[in-house]
């Protein structure tokens, strides 16, 4: 009975966690003021891994590239490239979520420290923006949740760790091993992940009725359109551009695109696109380069998805954010999913980082895994073909051809 119950998934444990929280909304009302303090402590444990994962992701993501060489034409052009494919995710994710509204008719507190919350609702003009990026005080800034100080300064210190050479080593190594023990951390968190989730949804259950449950579902149908407008959009256009046989690149691509999918992790597929993208004749030098570094930089259905899902807490919070406010908090996306590993539940703490940054509650995080996995699945499929296609468009710029079975005449 016992190896039965540890045998089930996590995510079927959310799954169950969703199902109890429903009944026990709707039947056991009384009980949601002995559960809520349930959902506050996986709440809490989210937000103490913000700064550590994030800083030792972006240096170790920037040090990836190997060295200040390793930066040079391939590496300048795969960033371009990655930049114009994540910019125009998050105004895709941005545009979407702003005409379907899925956060409507969903309602959730708003308990958040005064101080960040002042966030949301102060206008931001260029120069306090920019006098914004650095904080006096990086311990401050980690204190306050400002993802935006923690990933700047972040950056800066990965090249710099760079720049450093031999004695930057250690420090690289650091961060590794923070890198790694911060995302250990993160899997011994998300075992909260159930009851964090139970809680919040029989309290919004409770104080709001099972119609609740409604923008969730839209939420997930927003997301999948805009996936598939994002696909059309920006990924059609650049497998033309690179003149690649669009039906043969997806049917040598099919096995591994269902193994992301079904695994949520593009990291589990990586040996096999590599596997195929040599195979459609990408040489080996810019593969083996541009696609892990993509893995970092280039998570164009993660960045989307988190342009959505942080408006919609908003939505949800009834708090409506200002064309300057949504844009300042696309920034910060942009340069928060740098670095960030593509492996499950990544995405939930840069959400989290970006929420507290902005003043917006956490406890939107605790509703949105309820439906998370069904999210998940799309958007770390559409990661591992973006970075196929900036993978071919890059070997494209290269003056490289691909195999005639593959290449569009």
């Amino acid at each position: 009975m016992f190896k039965r119950i540890s045998s089930i998934k996590l995510t079927h444990w959310i799954f169950i966690a969703l199902v109890v929280g429903v009944a026990v909304g709707v039947y056991l009302p009384t009980w949601v003021e002995y559960i809520k303090p349930f959902r506050s402590l996986f709440l809490n444990a989210i937000k103490c891994i913000i700064a550590p994962l994030i800083f030792s992701s972006i240096v170790v993501g920037i040090n990836s590239a190997g060295n200040t060489k390793s930066l040079g034409r391939t590496g300048a052009k795969a960033i371009i490239y990655f930049e114009i494919a994540t910019t125009a995710a998050l105004f895709i994710g941005l545009f979407f979520v702003n005409i379907f509204r899925p956060g409507d008719g969903l309602t959730i507190s708003h308990s958040v420290n005064e101080t960040v919350a002042k966030v949301a609702e102060t206008k931001l003009t260029f120069a306090t923006f920019i006098e914004h990026l650095l904080p006096h005080n990086f311990v401050e800034a980690v204190a306050k949740g400002d993802v935006l100080q923690i990933v700047i300064f972040s950056c800066i210190f990965g090249v710099a760790v760079m720049l450093a050479g031999e004695k930057g080593k250690p420090i690289l190594a650091f961060s590794e091993s923070l890198n790694h023990i911060m995302f250990k951390f993160t899997d011994l968190i998300m075992v909260l992940a159930p009851i964090g989730v139970g809680a919040a949804t029989a309290a919004s259950v409770a104080e709001h009725g099972i119609a609740v449950l409604q923008p969730m579902m839209k939420l997930v149908g927003t997301l999948y359109l805009a996936l598939l407008a994002f696909a059309i959009i920006v990924l059609w256009p650049a497998l033309i551009y690179a003149r690649v046989n669009i039906k043969a690149f997806f049917k040598e691509l099919r096995p591994t695109i269902l193994l992301a999918f079904f695994t949520t992790s593009s990291e589990s597929a990586y040996p096999a696109a590599l596997e195929s993208l040599e195979k459609m004749g990408v040489k080996n030098k810019i593969a083996s380069f541009v696609l892990p570094l993509g893995y970092s930089f280039n998570l164009d259905g993660s960045t989307l998805y988190l342009a959505i899902a942080s408006v919609f807490v908003a939505q949800a919070a009834g708090i409506e954010l200002t064309l300057t406010t949504q844009i300042t908090m696309m920034l910060t996306l942009m340069l928060t999913t740098k670095g960030v590993a593509a492996v499950p539940r990544a995405s939930l703490v840069v959400l989290s980082g970006t929420l507290t940054a902005f003043g917006l509650p956490l406890e939107g995080i605790a509703l949105i895994l309820g439906v998370d996995e069904f999210m998940d699945m799309a958007r770390t499929s559409v990661n591992l073909v973006g970075n196929c296609v900036a993978t071919t468009v890059v070997s494209r710029w290269e003056g490289e051809s691909l195999n005639p079975e593959f290449q569009r005449s």
